[in-house]
């Protein structure tokens, strides 16, 4: 046994082949506690390469003890944002209140983690590359299940055979659709639209967030750092999807000019600097919420399964818990005598891990938007919420986020 609870007894003549679609945050994740419990893994991403940059995010709670188990937190401690502060300006620009950004987001000082996407995504392919098969600039074309494996051919062409396939591929899953049908029929818009990229830093900001509002826009640069770079996010309620600019850069980019046109503050630069972004990240607000995570020898995990949205801040910790969760389920199935198929393994995934993502999700319902109010009411009482922070005690961890208790591994036979 590992010093984490995880044997390292690799000695099983035929390892269990495992292909993960998706190389971003839960597919690495799952693929290090996968290859520990002795499985064979090789990971598929679209992408030429492994994406780099990216917007901040938060690991909070229970995930904060999955990295840790993985040997990568005091990496990540390295990289934490560690922001100085979150203003929030009124609709002509001036300050509305400077607070602590733990206050604002709900995490704890000293204890959650916020990274760049990029940073984790480094960190997590670091630590299982070589050992490992990762192929990328490829997908899964068609999965064919059969009792006894799964036959997939890639969009290059090339025809392997599987144990088990794992979806890691995001909210827009590809691996989702063609197993369980479209995603309009999991996907619930909460009625946000946002765009991300980056413009330059010439405001001199520093470690630190703005963020002006209006009723149903808002727009903000975050400088994570001292650099020359901000991370700037526009974001606008909209009553239904706009799914005609969801697959078109061009109609994205005119829906955001149109939305927020005579909007004051910076937003007017703002919009320009997205008409010339190369790095613009245009999607709905939303969650996917499914009955079942998986179907005969496919499961789901992370984001294609059970996508919390932005604004719960749980994306990536939901990610981490959910590949380290299902990761032990196969661990502790795989070579039991009443239990040698996978069928064991994806229902004790789901049974221990559902109730966490819908308290998760369930933050969107309990006043996680808040932050984004629709109308003149509404944003007088955020602002009213924003100046009683100041005077209030710090944030004490959230139950929905350290809400599951992390089991050790069993040992595999």
């Amino acid at each position: 046994m590992t010093p984490n609870g995880l044997s390292m007894d690799v000695s099983t003549p035929a390892k269990r082949k495992i292909l993960i679609s998706g190389a971003s945050i839960a597919g690495p994740a799952l693929a290090y506690w996968l290859h520990r419990s002795g499985f064979a893994v090789t990971v598929v991403e679209k992408a030429g390469a492994l994406r780099a940059g990216g917007y901040p995010i938060d690991i909070r709670g229970t995930a904060i003890e999955v990295v840790r188990r993985m040997g990568i937190l005091p990496q990540l401690r390295d990289a934490h944002i560690d922001s100085l502060r979150c203003t929030f300006l009124n609709a002509d620009g001036s300050t509305l209140a400077s607070l602590s950004p733990s206050a604002v987001a709900g995490s704890v000082e000293g204890q959650d983690l916020e990274v760049r996407r990029g940073d984790l995504a480094t960190a997590l392919y670091a630590i299982v590359r070589d050992d490992v098969e990762f192929v990328f600039d490829d997908s899964i074309d068609t999965l064919d299940q059969s009792e006894q494996a799964v036959d997939v051919t890639f969009h290059s062409g090339q025809q392997r055979t599987f144990d088990l396939v794992i979806g890691a591929d995001g909210m827009h899953s590809r691996t989702r659709e063609s197993l369980f049908g479209p995603e309009e029929q999991f996907h619930r818009y909460l009625g946000y639209c946002f765009a991300i990229f980056t413009m330059p830093n010439t405001f001199g900001l520093s470690r630190e967030l703005m963020l002006w509002n209006t009723p149903g826009k808002a727009a903000a640069l975050y400088a994570v750092g001292d650099n020359d770079e901000l991370h700037a996010f526009l974001n606008f309620h909209q009553p239904e999807p706009p799914f005609d600019a969801l697959r078109n850069p061009d109609a994205q980019r005119d829906l955001i000019a149109t939305v927020f046109a005579g909007a004051g503050w910076e937003v007017p630069g703002m919009v320009d600097a997205m008409r010339d972004a190369d790095d613009l990240f245009f999607d709905t607000a939303g969650q996917i919420r499914m009955p079942h995570w998986s179907s005969g020898r496919v499961a789901l995990v992370g984001d294609a399964a059970y996508a919390p949205s932005f604004l719960t801040g749980q994306g990536s910790s939901l990610a981490l818990v959910g590949a380290y969760m299902l990761a032990n389920a196969l661990a502790t199935n795989r070579d039991h005598p009443d239990h040698r198929d996978h069928t064991a393994a994806f229902t004790a995934y789901e049974r221990d891990v559902r109730e966490f993502v819908a308290m998760n999700q369930a933050l969107v319902d309990k006043g996680a938007a808040t932050l984004f109010p629709t109308t003149a009411r509404a944003l007088e009482q955020r602002n009213t919420m924003l100046r009683d922070l100041d005077t209030m005690p710090s944030a004490t961890a959230r139950p929905a986020h350290s809400a599951l208790a992390l089991p050790g591994f069993a040992p595999v036979p």
